[in-house]
């Protein structure tokens, strides 16, 4: 456990060397096609609000390396997720590695557990089971470490998983998974999206440090 808590504090420490971190606010997405966020969504005193049925957002800027940190709630039942390396596969539509945000006891998708609970690599890779999730309508912490292919989804200070997307296993996971036809998916480098799933969302204290 030793040996695998300082290799994760080393690659922490490795992007840590980036650039400082820049906030991210509603004017830093669009709608995908340009267009400044619907009315689905909102933005007062630092935190931003999804009431449901705003669609989904794609950062202006695509990011390689970095870590993204967040703070977030979910409705009871609600269903939710940040996802990275974002990319107009076959020109149609917007796909990437997404971080799951979900009530893991009162929506079908998070009951059904393995990948599609919270912090998990959503459909292709599950968390450890101890990952300290706070309850739906509580404030959780978050972040995604992407450094050279390997990525790091943790949640309220524990790493709860992470991937090698460089490595067979990766390409395994993606084959079993429901991305296995999308040819150009998750390529290493892309947008940043906030989903909708029509669930009251909140986020704040949305910062990124790219390397």
């Amino acid at each position: 456990m030793r040996s695998l808590l300082c290799l994760a504090a080393c690659f922490l420490a490795s992007v840590a060397l980036a650039a400082d971190p820049v906030k991210l606010t509603l004017a830093d997405f669009t709608d995908g096609n340009g267009a400044a966020p619907s009315g689905g969504w909102s933005e007062e005193d630092g935190v931003i609000h999804l009431s449901g049925k705003g669609g989904n957002l794609i950062s202006k800027l695509e990011y390689e390396n970095f870590v993204l940190e967040w703070d977030w709630k979910v409705a009871v039942k609600g269903n939710n997720g940040v996802k990275y390396w974002v990319t107009k596969v076959g020109g149609k539509e917007w796909l990437g590695i997404e971080y799951q945000m979900i009530d893991d006891s009162g929506h079908p998708d998070g009951l059904r557990g393995g990948s599609h609970t919270t912090a998990s690599i959503y459909d292709i890779k599950e968390t450890i089971k101890e990952k300290g999730l706070k309850p739906a309508g509580e404030w959780n912490h978050s972040k995604i470490v992407v450094q050279d292919g390997k990525i790091q989804h943790w949640l309220n200070g524990v790493l709860a998983v992470e991937a090698d997307t460089k490595t067979p296993e990766w390409q395994e996971r993606i084959a079993a998974s429901k991305f296995k036809s999308k040819v150009g998916f998750a390529p290493g480098k892309g947008h940043l999206m906030l989903t909708d799933h029509n669930d009251e969302t909140w986020f704040r204290n949305l910062q990124i440090t790219a390397n």
